[in-house]
């Protein structure tokens, strides 16, 4: 008698650990700006840096699920999952569907965007600067600081919608998302008899990845 399969590893702790981080991140450099405690809101800038950079590394040499090309190819069949959805056809997707590849790349570009103009972004009386504003003018470091205030609101938008997509599959489709994000795991059975991707963690693409990130964010605290 054959045995039920065991579940299948879906995400990586790194992207686990990245997601939970930026979940608690965000809200907190809101708030650090908000009170004006801006020595905490460049500490946490810098952890942002690292993180998104990870990310972006790890999307070129991570897990299957982590990485930039399947999640690009697998925007070829939006139409049909659409269609799906519509027709109340889903079937959960072994990492992102095409939707939630949509909303992958918009949030990384997001939050890169805000912590990008945040390196260089001065305020208005000069006090209060990124690490990297001495290497550029002041007028350019505030519109910097401009840029950085107007994509905290659309990125600040993007995560609720981001959030109205959770629920939606939560108690429309009755797909649990949420749940791998946290154990990485979901049932073989969910994907029924479709060929999964090989989606192991690998230790030399893990120190490559942590190396350029330290590496990185060294240079911009020597720059500063």
């Amino acid at each position: 008698m054959t045995g039920e399969a065991p579940p299948r590893l879906i995400w990586d702790w790194t992207v686990r650990l990245f997601h939970w981080l930026i979940v608690l991140i965000i809200p907190l450099m809101w708030w650090t700006a908000e009170e004006g405690h801006m020595d905490w809101h460049r500490r946490l800038g810098m952890t942002m840096f690292a993180l998104i950079l990870f990310r972006l590394i790890w999307g070129l040499i991570g897990t299957w699920t982590a990485r930039f090309g399947p999640m690009i190819r697998r925007l070829g069949s939006l139409g049909d999952y659409i269609r799906d959805l519509r027709s109340g056809a889903h079937k959960p997707a072994f990492g992102h569907g095409p939707l939630g590849v949509l909303s992958v790349f918009a949030l990384l570009l997001g939050i890169s965007i805000q912590v990008s103009t945040g390196l260089f972004a001065v305020d208005v009386d000069g006090l209060e600067s990124g690490p990297l504003a001495v290497l550029i003018s002041f007028d350019f470091g505030r519109e910097l600081a401009e840029i950085h205030e107007l994509n905290f609101n659309i990125l600040s938008g993007l995560i609720l919608l981001h959030i109205a997509a959770i629920l939606f599959y939560r108690f429309r489709l009755r797909d649990h998302l949420v749940k791998p994000m946290v154990t990485g795991k979901r049932a073989a059975a969910d994907f029924g008899s479709q060929e999964l991707p090989e989606n192991r963690m690998r230790l030399v693409p893990l120190l490559i990845a942590v190396i350029l990130t330290a590496a990185s964010v060294y240079a911009v605290l020597e720059a500063g």
